[in-house]
């Protein structure tokens, strides 16, 4: 039976430089891992909670993500000089209900989704608190890569995205997977407008170092958290997967073969 309580929006408009040359000829939602595509991991997991209300945002080599007549497209025309948040906006029409918004390259446990379907508030955020053995494995330090991520007592969100070398700031890792609800979307449309009408004329409200149009997901989420947003950090421990560069994709075919993948991911 279809759960119509959902929608998904996927963002998967950017070109995945780091990926090449894998993504020369494809986006990188379409590489395969674990002998499926990325994007066939995620559609998976939805339908198995039987939610199929599913858009996704292109960008780079759109005309290759045919994979399903009954997804909604969307297109990020200016894929090449924007970020997640404007990619996300381009499907700003499917932005009422209950919204799952995901990264396009990521995959994740069936366990995953179903914690922030659980979660009744009205920003939820999935938030990893086992980041570090996989981060030690992707990269030389793991703080190179990693942002902060803190919570109040009550698993509230105070801080997220921003650089940092001190290992006490970050409480979990953010893996581009959140649910937004209720009045959460109406006042993230609310502040998105704001925030784009001021930077017009001003400085990026959202991070001054870059042009609004290439604010990132991060910068808009701890913007919500100045206005007094109630950004609640759904935890899990492992997982899931982020594919963004060729020494993940090799890496992750290493777990793989020597019997140690599921630690961070189960094949399911």
């Amino acid at each position: 039976m279809t759960n119509n309580n959902y929608k998904v929006i996927i963002l998967a408009a950017g070109e995945g430089t780091r990926l090449q040359p894998l993504t020369l000829e494809k986006p990188k939602c379409l590489i395969e891992i674990f002998e499926k595509k990325i994007l066939e991991w995620q559609l998976d997991v939805f339908k198995h909670f039987n939610i199929d209300d599913i858009s996704i945002v292109t960008g780079h080599l759109a005309e290759k993500i045919n994979l399903q007549s009954s997804l909604t497209y969307f297109n990020n025309t200016d894929y090449n000089t924007t970020n997640m948040l404007e990619t996300l906006f381009c499907a700003r029409e499917k932005m009422e209900g209950s919204v799952i918004v995901v990264y396009g390259d990521i995959i994740f446990e069936k366990d995953v989704l179903k914690k922030l379907l659980e979660s009744k508030d009205d920003y939820s955020i999935i938030v990893d608190k086992n980041w570090e053995d996989m981060w030690k494995i992707r990269f030389n330090n793991p703080l190179d890569d990693a942002e902060s991520l803190m919570v109040d007592e009550e698993n509230y969100l105070t801080s997220i995205g921003q650089k940092t070398s001190d290992l006490n700031e970050i409480q979990g890792q953010y893996i581009g997977l959140m649910k937004f609800q209720n009045n959460g979307l109406e006042f993230i449309k609310k502040k998105y407008d704001e925030a784009k009408a001021v930077s017009k004329n001003n400085k990026n409200i959202l991070n001054p170092n870059l042009d609004f149009k290439k604010s990132y997901m991060t910068d808009f989420l701890q913007y919500l958290i100045r206005n007094n947003a109630k950004l609640k950090a759904v935890y899990i421990k492992n997982g899931w997967l982020e594919l963004d560069s060729m020494n993940d994709y090799k890496t992750y075919q290493t777990l793989m073969e020597s019997g140690t993948l599921s630690k961070f991911f189960r094949i399911q």
